[in-house]
């Protein structure tokens, strides 16, 4: 009977690709993938750092699956382990630690998976982070999406993020090979191909190939497919990323752009590349270019420095921008980034009051933009089945939901809306569609 492995993924989509490559690592040296709730002999955990929230989930996660197997073999591996190996190494039970690097080296560093009692530690320095590690999921994974990771590390300072440390300066996979792997994906059946990076826009300065121009390539291959933008700062939303979006239907009527403060003082603070007045120019740009846009804010309350008029100032710049939505964080104290020192703490209680308008004002700009989709055609891709629905995504970031038809799993279709509720639209299916949908993060 084969070994078992478990993986489980926090933080963000560039982690997802690469928790599937080592999975297929896993499965390539006979184990078999199983749940996390279920029994397993090795639990892989790919962590999180950007906020404290991901590291106490790691704790938790380790602690319950020693519950479901006191003999299992742990691994932690991400930006924490990165970070705080010597931390992790402490938590009782933990077997292996391994960084950036060597997180796609599981079978050449550990010879076998007999639990120890003390944990071992693999971790480069962080100056020593600057190999690319390609990572993709595999077919073992659903049939639907894809994460396909293009870019890694990030070259900006901003004064509150630890990703730089924990994963080097910003560097990008070569454009031929994305082209290539890309194919592959798409051959072996995946309707979404989500490509990730630290710093997507940021791809392909060592190659003196611009992101617009890697875009360019990929509407050129055989084939039909969409491509989704779904996470570019403000500063690398270009003019002919915006002219791409809107002549073609090969890339997704969607940006997802962190703002992170609506208030020029702090976005000093931070470090950020640009002020409102920038980021407005883009917003604005791009929903006169692209009317039907969809368009998506990050944003962090809280952050040292913050008085209520610079929350106050960020609420109202973000309620007359037309976003379609919000992602909002709590501003959490990470060790050694400058934001640490800074002046002015803001008590967690005030920091959830902030959270708490802007999550409201975000369901209020979510009701509005789906209120706007009643009686206009969208392109969806449905998923697979939920209860007795089946859900799927617009091209402009629109959650669409239908009665059950197992012809629709993982097909593109032209869904006339006609109703709203509860975060969903419904409607009459006009045609479907084979696309391959394309997500970059």
């Amino acid at each position: 009977m084969s070994q078992t492995v478990a993986l489980h993924t926090l933080g963000c989509k560039l982690n997802y690709s690469e928790t599937s490559t080592i999975g297929k690592q896993f499965l390539q040296n006979g184990f078999s993938v199983v749940d996390m709730k279920d029994k397993a002999d090795v639990y892989v955990f790919n962590t999180c750092t950007v906020t404290e929230n991901a590291e106490k989930e790691c704790r938790q996660l380790v602690r319950r699956a020693l519950r479901n197997n006191p003999n299992a073999y742990i691994i932690v591996t991400g930006c924490y382990a990165q970070l705080r190996p010597q931390e992790i190494s402490s938590i009782a039970g933990i077997d292996a630690v391994l960084g950036s690097n060597e997180k796609f080296e599981i079978f050449s560093i550990l010879k076998n998976f007999n639990k120890q009692e003390l944990s071992c530690i693999y971790v480069s320095p962080n100056n020593q982070l600057n190999t690319f590690g390609f990572a993709s999921s595999t077919d073992a994974d659903s049939r639907t999406r894809a994460y396909f990771k293009i870019q890694d590390g990030c070259d900006y300072k901003c004064t509150f993020c630890t990703i730089p440390l924990a994963r080097g300066n910003s560097r990008s996979m070569n454009p031929k090979l994305v082209v290539n792997e890309f194919k592959k994906l798409v051959h072996q059946g995946y309707k979404e191909i989500i490509l990730t990076g630290v710093n997507v826009g940021d791809y392909g300065k060592s190659f003196d190939l611009s992101f617009s121009d890697l875009l360019k390539k990929l509407i050129e291959v055989d084939g039909e497919f969409r491509i989704r933008i779904s996470s570019i700062e403000p500063n690398l939303l270009t003019d002919e990323i915006l002219n791409l979006t809107a002549e073609t239907e090969k890339i997704c009527k969607h940006f997802h752009i962190p703002l992170q403060s609506g208030s020029n003082k702090i976005l000093r603070l931070m470090q950020r590349r640009y002020n409102t007045e920038d980021f407005r120019k883009v917003v604005l740009k791009a929903k006169e270019r692209i009317p039907e846009i969809g368009i998506g804010i990050d944003i962090i309350v809280g952050f040292p420095g913050e008085t209520e008029q610079d929350f106050l100032d960020t609420y109202n710049f973000i309620l007359d921008l037309p976003a379609s939505y919000l992602h909002v964080f709590t501003y959490s104290e990470r060790p050694d980034t400058k934001a640490i020192h800074f002046a002015g703490f803001v008590e967690p209680a005030e920091r959830k009051r902030r959270n708490n308008m802007l999550r409201i004002l975000s369901d209020k700009k979510k009701n509005y933009f789906y209120s706007q989709m009643i009686g206009k055609k969208l392109d969806v891709l449905f998923e697979s089945k939920d209860g007795d629905s089946i859900k799927g995504f617009s091209s402009n970031y629109v959650r669409v939901i239908n009665d059950y038809d197992e012809k629709l799993e993982n097909q593109n279709c032209i869904v006339e809306v006609q109703t709203i509720k509860n975060n969903l639209a419904s409607g009459i299916i006009k045609e479907k569609k084979n696309s391959v949908v394309l997500e970059i993060l």
